[in-house]
């Protein structure tokens, strides 16, 4: 790690100390060589006041069972039929499981509890079949675990519900993550699941609305999709939905998944988000170094001219980002010459795991009228891989250098890079 990396960590460390976590890991993560690690994270969460509530599967574990006893299960999720048979090595499975996950989490010396917070319900009778020993959440205990985050102390919570006269119900955990981070109004609700679920031929995108998780949950059922991921996008969207700002999709297997995710811009799964707060703004001193971060690549692929922080700084003024929840995803400068009435637009970029978006119109936009407020008629672009986006997204044209103001004719024909010159005829804004 650099400095630049604890640099953007901790700009995280406020917004999340004393904020509540929901963390869902499914059995076959609990199962695999990555689950020590991740149990690592969350006491590196713990360390920084982070509170944390573990809900964790077993479908894995019941499914492992059932082949060692002889016995068929008539479901492993949750989702389906549960009977009497299957209900037992869900039961033994589970609270195995619970058991090694709490060994786990004291062998990171942190302190955790079998939290029984989970009143159920059956599932009744769906398209016409008793679903017998399957369960829902009718209610979570959520003054129970507030005692025990007060305490400092996680609660882990198996797959199991139960109701006032002591039955025992399966109850599927990415159901039960979502009532208990409604109930606990958590600032995240993170779903760890294998890589089959959130990885695959065809990756998530990196971020979702409600409704285009919504939509893509539709898509993925229609066309039979995995019911691990149709089940986790559907309980992130609803999450959303009854107030939870963020809910995150992590292949678990992956070692550091969660905390790429949790402390960096470009995290490392999926994430839907019930709102976003997104602002242009003008640079200050300290982001020089987001931009010139959020840049290197593009740079590295000669799409960007190099720029070093004393070319930024020098003219600082001319530069801005497009943020979102204070992390900066694209950026645009606009350098004028007002003599010539003539502005460069330069240095336009937008994040990869941003694109696609229409952010990059948004700034192109936003530099004309910032162009047009000072009086400039045409803006210009030098470009060398983007003359396509510029032309058909922006309204630029192809020109010449005879169109470039001396100095910058200079410097263009000493950088040898032979970029396309692109010009806009800019409409004088009304008064």
């Amino acid at each position: 790690m650099n400095v630049s990396d604890l640099r953007e960590i901790l700009q995280y460390v406020p917004r999340f100390r004393e904020r509540i976590f929901v963390i869902a890991v499914d059995g076959a993560v609990a199962a695999s060589e990555n689950f020590s690690n991740i149990l690592l994270d969350l006491a590196v969460l713990r360390s920084l006041s982070v509170r944390v509530i573990l809900v964790h599967g077993a479908s894995r574990q019941i499914s492992d069972l059932a082949t060692k006893r002889g016995i068929k299960v008539s479901n492993t999720d949750g989702t389906g039929i549960t009977d009497d048979a299957t209900l037992e090595v869900a039961i033994d499975a589970a609270i195995r499981l619970t058991n090694g996950i709490m060994e786990g989490l004291s062998a990171v010396d942190l302190r955790a509890a079998y939290a029984n917070a989970i009143i159920a319900h059956p599932a009744g009778i769906l398209g016409g079949t008793d679903q017998l020993f399957t369960g829902r959440v009718e209610r979570v205990d959520n003054h129970a675990l507030e005692l025990l985050l007060k305490e400092g102390i996680i609660p882990v919570i198996p797959p199991l519900g139960f109701d006032g006269e002591g039955r025992t119900y399966r109850v599927n955990s990415d159901g039960i993550a979502l009532e208990v981070a409604e109930a606990l109004h958590a600032a995240k609700i993170i779903f760890l699941g294998a890589d089959d679920v959130v990885g695959g031929p065809s990756p998530l995108p990196r971020q979702l609305s409600i409704d285009e998780a919504e939509d893509l949950t539709r898509k993925l059922r229609a066309s039979g999709g995995s019911s691990g991921l149709i089940s986790k996008l559907e309980c992130a969207a609803r999450s959303c939905r009854v107030g939870v700002p963020r809910a995150h999709l992590l292949d678990g297997r992956i070692n550091e998944a969660l905390l790429t995710e949790i402390f960096s811009h470009e995290g490392s799964g999926t994430m839907v988000y019930s709102n976003e707060y997104q602002q242009i703004r003008r640079i200050f001193k300290k982001d020089v170094r987001a931009v010139m971060n959020l840049i290197r690549q593009s740079v590295e692929d000669e799409e960007i001219a190099r720029r070093t922080r004393a070319d930024i700084l020098s003219r600082i003024e001319d530069y801005w980002i497009l943020e979102i929840d204070r992390t900066p995803i694209a950026c645009v400068a606009l350098h004028v010459d007002s003599a010539n009435s003539l502005a460069e637009m330069a240095c336009l970029y937008v994040s990869k795991a941003h694109e696609n978006k229409g952010y990059g119109r948004k700034l192109m936009a936003f530099a004309e009228n910032l162009a047009k407020e000072k009086g400039i008629e045409r803006v210009y672009a030098l470009s060398t891989r983007a003359v396509n986006y510029l032309q058909q997204k922006g309204g630029f044209t192809e020109a010449d250098t005879s169109m470039l103001p001396g100095e910058r004719r200079a410097r263009y024909e000493v950088s040898g890079r032979n970029s396309r010159i692109l010009v806009k005829e800019l409409r004088p804004k009304s008064s």
